[in-house]
């Protein structure tokens, strides 16, 4: 087991390059998501359904908030991370950048299934890091998650009820779940050794895509859906499951690897304007930072 980062104020390069990557990679996916969600505000097809997609994009900004404060020991402000940051150097997964797909709440839904399970597998394998602030603050963010896949879970649940319903979820399913499998995708091979072999994480991004993969996929089977592209395997009727994600499964863009959509640089003009055409030069907060 990895001896624990007692100063993470202290730590060598490869300590830093592994921190950096692995909290970016969490709270960009977080930051893009919750961007993402606002757009659903007065326009989802309850009240409630409006008032729980608006939480939700709170929630995952307040993630995003305090993975990205972890960075504050390694000299990071607040603007460096967001506001004053290329494009390019976002690594979000490119399933969090998608723009939703005019008045289809089975997007927001489909996606938020996908993104929440993989949160869900992200955050156990962090309980035990090595570094205190990141285990820290997985309890509070797991606790806040597990309400956003069952509010996914639910919906799904209701939408596959009718044939219309079932073919719209279809085809966000098909639309959507190639940019899902990029959440497990490396932003170098040499650091995600390292985010592992430091104790960071005590899984692997392989691990956890498998185990995704065992999640999503017979949940999904079982509404009746189909899930894209996939070959299964087995050996035999026992109640192992296996499925094979091909090269060709997976989109260009993937994120991880600094290449996005058209519709990232779109995004992050839009949330940054306001930054820019005020000349400002830092950002504004109403709440402490995190402890």
């Amino acid at each position: 087991m990895a001896a624990a980062i007692d100063d993470p104020k202290d730590v060598d390069e490869r300590e830093r390059a592994a921190i950096e990557t692995l909290v970016k990679r969490l709270a960009d996916d977080e930051f893009v998501l919750a961007e993402r969600y606002t757009e659903w505000q007065v326009r989802a097809p309850t009240l409630e359904s409006d008032l729980a997609l608006s939480n939700n994009a709170q929630d995952e900004l307040g993630h995003a908030r305090l993975w990205y404060d972890v960075l504050d020991d390694l000299g990071y402000e607040e603007r460096d991370l967001v506001y004053e940051r290329d494009p390019e150097d976002f690594h979000h997964s490119t399933l969090v950048e998608q723009p939703f797909e005019e008045g289809d709440w089975t997007d927001a839904i489909v996606r938020s299934y996908l993104y929440d399970v993989a949160e869900a597998i992200r955050l156990e394998a962090l309980e035990g890091s090595s570094h205190p602030k990141i285990a820290d603050r997985v309890g509070k963010i797991r606790s806040e998650e597990s309400y956003h896949l069952e509010h996914a879970q639910n919906w799904l649940e209701r939408l596959v009820e009718g044939e219309e319903g079932r073919e719209r979820v279809q085809d966000a399913l098909d639309r959507l779940f190639p940019y899902a499998l990029t959440l497990f995708e490396p932003v170098g091979p040499e650091v995600e050794d390292d985010i592992v072999d430091l104790g960071l994480r005590d899984a692997t991004l392989e691990e956890m895509g498998e185990e995704w993969l065992s999640i999503v996929v017979p949940y999904l089977e079982s509404l009746d859906l189909e899930v894209p592209d996939g070959d299964q395997f087995g050996d035999g009727g026992s109640d192992e499951f296996a499925f094979e994600v091909t090269e060709e499964m997976l989109p260009e863009e993937r994120g991880r690897d600094g290449t996005h959509t058209d519709a990232w640089f779109d995004l992050y003009d839009e949330f940054t304007h306001t930054y820019r055409d005020l000349g400002r030069s830092n950002t504004t907060k109403i709440m402490d930072k995190p402890e």
